[in-house]
This record gives structure tokens, C-alpha cells and sequence, in this order.
């Protein structure tokens, strides 16, 4: 039997799949192109279509190329060695991979696109991007190796390189897995030092004391940087607003990385979700002078690609400007900010991130009213899965995609494909819409329903953003097999 006849969903016919153009499946807001055109005039139709909403989400139209400023890149002296950081900053967790056919990848094999990587590295470098930032858990711990052979081909003195001690699982916690971890970093990194060195996702004082402390972990890197190989010893953080005081104060950082974007600046966006209120952590480090590093500042994609009600007051503000550039020049718009990373997989990326910084320009009063207002109250009671696409929950025993699945999820929400009302007008057409475009995304055979409830994926290492995933996969399971019988 063919493999997509095979696949095809129970409840929607053959008919039903014919029947979705690709402007019923609807790159922005809940309308159509042509539409939206007549909506909002053809110039802001396009800014907003393009912004985001490409087939690689990143934010800007596809295929588009920028004249791309020289020279121009904004810098942030590091306030403790004088350091000149590039203020945007290239985060490696979401690297290009091989084009391969959905669901063949297995979880331990190293997809990257090594040439791709190549090639956004040189751009990025030949621009002034200089702050490279790993860890041995990304891309199913192949970014360091991928990095190291990407950077190894330019002089040492032209990148600042950013790793981490990802310790976090519970096999990795001892001493003697630290260590072997630590130095692996070297090894795969291609350096004998390392300029910025982080105490990686800490959270509460229990996890922090068994991965650092009582396996003298933190006494050895401190060592570690005494002897020159760690130049910079700072900590991320994913936790518990009380332990970031208490941590902030407790020892003598050289930096820290928080997360922080227009969303979770004074806001606590859910139950059980503790890495919030970015203003309070950016208050407290900048009251302890210790330099911020910021991550996440576009949410793992989700402010490129906002709910398109939220999109539209970006796009009557500034038609030409990407929603990721609104989310960039907020989360770069603080003085003790030193960089922000951002996680480029694709040139359009990359190149859209670079003139948004080339130089930044600061917000004025109205448009950061317009972000922590407007767009906020949208995005607030539009809630989407907040997931950023980190892999930590993968792979998971069962197959799922996890953040694939809230991603389609995600998307169908912003761009108005969430079929709820079931007397609306658009409901058929959202429903289709939604159905054919989680077989798009997902593999049949890797989606919420799939999930047994095993709770692995949270165990062996948690989720930085605190998502109860089971939980998720339930609700999103049933939802499809509701929207599966025939209306």
C-alpha cells in the first residue's frame, strides 16, 4: 500500500486531502493571502507573511536576501576583563541537519549539516559575530564536535567559545562523569581553553549541591580557571526566583545567562512554570554587577512566529521589520546585557539577526509599549505550549517528536488553523487544515498518540521551561482524535 494513502489519518477521506490548497493551510492570522492582502494593504501583508512564517519559521521571507551591513555589528565590553562581545551572539543548540526523510534520523546519530554549519560560521564571523555558544547536551551531543570543527578553521583570537557543564543527568552527576565530560569538552571543542565556562542549568539548592558541590565540581572548576583553562566561569539559569538571589550572592560570578524576552519580562505564565519574571533576575544581577548573558530571547522561534493578532501591531508600527527583530532589539535593549544568543539554523536567520543588531536601535517609549502591552495581552491569552525546542525530553522511547508535535501545535495556533468552534464558518477548513498539516510535520507514527505516559522524558533530565509533557501529550492526542471523527 502507498505510504501516504497508509497513513491517512481515520476520519477525513481521501477528498478532505484534495481539498486543502495551500491557502486553506495559512501562513499568517486566520485568512487566507489574498485575504489578508485586502485586509491590511499588500505592503504589510507581505512584511507580516514574511515574518515568521516561511517554511523555516525564521522570521523573514523565505529565500529573501538582505543587504547585509559590514562592519556595523552593535558590541558590549565585558564589564570584568574588557572583553569587545558581539551583542548578538550564535547559540548552537538548533543546528542545521541532512535533509533526510521524516523518522529515519535515530536518536544517536550525528544529522548535522556540517557544510551548512560551515558557512554560517564564516558568515557570521566575517560580520562580526564572535560569541559561539555549546553545550555537550545539544543537537544529541554533536554540537560541541560540529562547533569545534567549524571554529578550528579560523584563528583563535577571532571567537569567544561558550560551553557548559551538562551534568544534569542522573548518571552524569558524579565526579568522575563530570570530569570526563569537562575534558571531552576540550577535546571536541579543538581548544586548550575555554573563554566562558558555565555551571549549566541550575535550579533549586538540592540539584545545585549534588551536581556541584558535593561532588566538588565547582571547586574544580574554580581551579580550573586559577590554571587559565576556563577564563570565565559564570551559571545558567532554569529554576526556583528565590535560589537566583541566593546563588547571585553567594559567589563571586564572572557572568550569568538568563532568559529573558518580552513574554516572560514580569509575567508568570503558568502553574509549575518557575523560570519567570525576567525583570527580577535582570534587577537582582545587575544590583550584584555581575554581566548578563541573555537566552531564548525569541523563545526558540515562538516571538519569530506570534500569534498573528499579536503580528498585526508589529506590522502597523513597522511594516518592513521581522517579528524576531522585535523580540532581538527588546531582549538587547537592557545596559547590562553583554549578548544575546540566538539559535540561527537556516541564512536567513542569520542574516535577519545581524541587520536587527547592525547597529540596535533602541526602542523608543511607544514600541516597548506596544510589546509588554498589545502584544503581550495577545500572547497571553493566546497561550501556546512554551516549548523552545531544546531536545532535552528526546529521544523519547516511543518515538514522538515531542518538539515537533508542540510546534505544530504552536504554529497552527498563531496562524489561526485552531479549530475549536465547531458552528464557526472556518471550522471544516481549520480542521483540515490542522489535520493534514500535523501529517506534514510529524510522522504518523511519532505523535502524541503514541505516548504512554512513561514520564521519561521528564525524568532523565527536566524541562528547562517546566512543561508537564505527558500531561501535553495527553491533551493533544485527544484533541486530534476528536477533530478525526467526521463532523
Amino acid at each position: 500500500m502507498d505510504n501516504a494513502q497508509n497513513n491517512m489519518p481515520s476520519g477525513v477521506s481521501d477528498a478532505s486531502f484534495d481539498d486543502v490548497s495551500d491557502d486553506d493551510i495559512m501562513p499568517c492570522g486566520g485568512v487566507n493571502r489574498r485575504n489578508f492582502m485586502k485586509m491590511v494593504g499588500a505592503g504589510a501583508a507581505l512584511a507580516a507573511i514574511g515574518s515568521g512564517c516561511g517554511p523555516d519559521g525564521g522570521g523573514i521571507p523565505a529565500g529573501r536576501r538582505r543587504d547585509v551591513p559590514m562592519g556595523k555589528l552593535s558590541h558590549r565590553t565585558d564589564p570584568k576583563n574588557g572583553n569587545k562581545l558581539s551583542l548578538l551572539g550564535f547559540g548552537m543548540m538548533r543546528l542545521p541537519r541532512v535533509a533526510r526523510k521524516r523518522g529515519e534520523s535515530q536518536p544517536d546519530t550525528n544529522d548535522l549539516d556540517q557544510e551548512a554549519i560551515n558557512e554560517l560560521v564564516d558568515y557570521a564571523i566575517a560580520h562580526g559575530v564572535n560569541v559561539f555558544d555549546t553545550a555537550p547536551v545539544y543537537c544529541k551531543g554533536f554540537s560541541e564536535v560540529a562547533t569545534g570543527k567549524a571554529l578550528s578553521r579560523h584563528p583563535r583570537d577571532k571567537f569567544f567559545i561558550a560551553t557548559k557543564l551538562s551534568n544534569m543527568r542522573p548518571q552524569m552527576r558524579s565526579r568522575e562523569a563530570s570530569l570526563a565530560m569537562y575534558h571531552k569538552s576540550f577535546e571536541d571543542l579543538q581548544v586548550d581553553y575555554i573563554d566562558y565556562y558555565f555551571v549549566h542549568n541550575v535550579g533549586n539548592h538540592e540539584m545545585f549541591q549534588e551536581r556541584y558541590i558535593n561532588n566538588g565540581m565547582l571547586d574544580f572548576l574554580m581551579e580550573e580557571k586559577e590554571a587559565g583553562r576556563i577564563k570565565n566561569l559564570g551559571w545558567s539559569f532554569h529554576g526556583d526566583g528565590d535560589f537566583f538571589e541566593y546563588l547571585c550572592g553567594r559567589y563571586d560570578w564572572d557572568f550569568v545567562m538568563i532568559q529573558l524576552n518580552y513574554l516572560d519580562w514580569g509575567n508568570v505564565l503558568g502553574p509549575g512554570r518557575t523560570n519567570v519574571n525576567a525583570q527580577h533576575q535582570y534587577d537582582i544581577a545587575t544590583e550584584k554587577n555581575i554581566p548578563i548573558w541573555i537566552m531564548e530571547p525569541v523563545l526558540g522561534g515562538g516571538l519569530a512566529a506570534p500569534h498573528y493578532r499579536a503580528r498585526e501591531h508589529m506590522v502597523r508600527a513597522d511594516p518592513e521589520a521581522s517579528a524576531a527583530s522585535w523580540a532581538l532589539r527588546f531582549a538587547g535593549d537592557f545596559p547590562n546585557v553583554t549578548t544575546v544568543l540566538s539559535g540561527m539554523t537556516f541564512m536567513d536567520h542569520l542574516q535577519d539577526n545581524i541587520c536587527t543588531y547592525s547597529p540596535i536601535t533602541p526602542l523608543t517609549d511607544s514600541e516597548r509599549n506596544m510589546l509588554l502591552g498589545d502584544v503581550m495581552e495577545v500572547m497571553l491569552q493566546h497561550r501556546n505550549i512554551l516549548c523552545t525546542s531544546c531536545q532535552y525530553c528526546m529521544p523519547c522511547p516511543y518515538g514522538i517528536d515531542i518538539p515537533e508535535v508542540f510546534m505544530h501545535y504552536n504554529r497552527s495556533m498563531n496562524e489561526g488553523n485552531y479549530p475549536v468552534d465547531r458552528q464557526s464558518d472556518g471550522f471544516k477548513r481549520a480542521r483540515r487544515a490542522f489535520l493534514v498539516g500535523m501529517d506534514r510535520s510529524v510522522s504518523p507514527l511519532r505523535q502524541a498518540n503514541r505516548c504512554i505516559n512513561c514520564d521519561l522524558c521528564t525524568q532523565i533530565q527536566p524541562c528547562p521551561q517546566r512543561i508537564n509533557i505527558p500531561r501535553e501529550m495527553r491533551r493533544i492526542s485527544e484533541f486530534v482524535e476528536s477533530l478525526r471523527v467526521e463532523v
